[in-house]
């Protein structure tokens, strides 16, 4: 991608040097640069002489989205550490997968594949308790009463959330689970605006100096067979097929503090603002409808020094195992990070019981001189 980079006009060159500066200084650390204990990814930027419009259009951009929080409340290894395996150690780990259908559909699949072993899946179903009896796990309560009991449980629930779930001795002092306390949440917010004809023709756009900071095309990006080509721009013909010509775009604004205490209507105003600057084509179209969706604990918030705070998924309460991106994973507070939970929650589940299995997915391997870089500074990890 250096190319691009040299090219990117907003940009000038003094920032791309200082850029390409720190960039070399966690290539040649294998990603693991000296002295970033306990400070956060701003201090690192400062100590590295980042200039301001680096920081804000480069390093910001890419961060606050990436690990929802702002760089003065980020971890530094964990902002190294999205740098590090999403565009240094391997030349694809920059690429995303974006879903092309409405999640309720993603999540169909996995739905099938649990009932076809046996498994039942219940919907609109919460959980208000879990049982845990001598250290032990017992059984679960659910919302309308009902006890659930089985040899084992793995919650998959925010942190905070499962702390109302479980007995408050599991975070006393010394309890097993005593760091959830400290660790605090990040909020993200998603705008959701359908427009009577196309305003816009790309699958996604970032915005630079905004506060608004990811528009999604979710129009376009609901027709797979015009999105996952590489180089092919849809045309505003194409565009304009869809439900009569209208348009449905979807904003996302991680780290959305400012945001919580305002109305609807002043977020939804305040976007509308935003895309006519960036997307002419919004200044006349009407907005059909217009939603506000504010998780305002969307994130556990990856401070400085948080990392002590993260469990792994095998916690001191026999059965009982937890998954999330909260979890101590190796990774920030990443969706590959909430999948790697996953995984090796199962792992840990199916070792106690005796009947040992891998599931998790090895890393990108290192590439070019991050290769012998990561092997010098002994930065091989799994």
């Amino acid at each position: 991608m250096a190319p691009s980079f040299l090219l990117f006009r907003a940009l000038k060159l003094d920032d791309k040097r200082c850029i390409a500066n720190a960039m070399l200084a966690i290539a040649r650390s294998g990603g693991n640069p000296p002295r970033i204990e306990g400070i956060s990814m701003l201090d690192w930027l400062h100590r590295m002489k980042q200039t301001p419009a680096a920081v804000e259009r480069f390093w910001r951009v890419v961060l606050v989205s990436a690990l929802d929080e702002e760089l003065a409340r980020t971890d530094a290894r964990y902002g190294i550490e999205v740098f590090w395996k999403a565009f240094l150690a391997n030349s694809t780990g920059y690429r995303v997968g974006i879903p092309t259908v409405p999640l309720a559909d993603l999540y169909e699949g996995c739905r099938e594949a649990i009932v076809r072993q046996g498994g039942e899946v219940r919907l609109r179903c919460g959980i208000s308790k879990i049982h845990v009896v001598g250290d032990c796990f017992t059984g679960a309560v659910m919302d309308d009463g009902t006890e659930v009991h089985a040899d084992a449980c793995v919650c998959a629930v925010p942190h905070d959330v499962l702390l109302d779930m479980l007995p408050p001795e599991c975070s006393e002092t010394n309890a097993p689970l005593e760091g959830l306390r400290h660790l605090k949440t990040s909020p993200i917010t998603g705008v959701h605006l359908w427009y009577d004809r196309p305003v816009m023709t790309e699958p996604f756009l970032t915005l630079l100096d905004h506060t608004t900071q990811w528009v999604f095309n979710k129009t376009l990006l609901y027709k797979p067979d015009e999105t996952n080509h590489d180089g092919v721009r849809p045309s505003e013909v194409q565009v304009a097929t869809v439900e009569g010509g209208g348009q449905y775009l979807q904003l996302v604004i991680s780290a959305s503090y400012d945001l919580i205490p305002r109305s609807r209507q002043e977020i939804i105003e305040m976007c509308r603002r935003e895309l006519a600057d960036v997307l002419p084509l919004t200044r006349e179209a009407q907005l059909r409808k217009a939603t506000v969706i504010k998780e305002v604990n969307a994130t556990f918030s990856p401070e400085p020094g948080s990392d002590q705070w993260r469990p792994s998924q095998r916690i001191d309460l026999p059965n009982l195992y937890v998954c999330g991106d909260w979890t101590r994973t190796g990774w920030p507070a990443t969706m590959e990070g909430a999948v790697r939970s996953g995984y090796l929650a199962a792992e840990a589940l199916l070792a106690d019981r005796g009947e040992p299995r891998t599931f998790l997915q090895p890393d990108l391997p290192f590439e070019g001189l991050c290769k012998f870089w990561a092997g010098r500074n002994n930065g091989v990890r799994s």
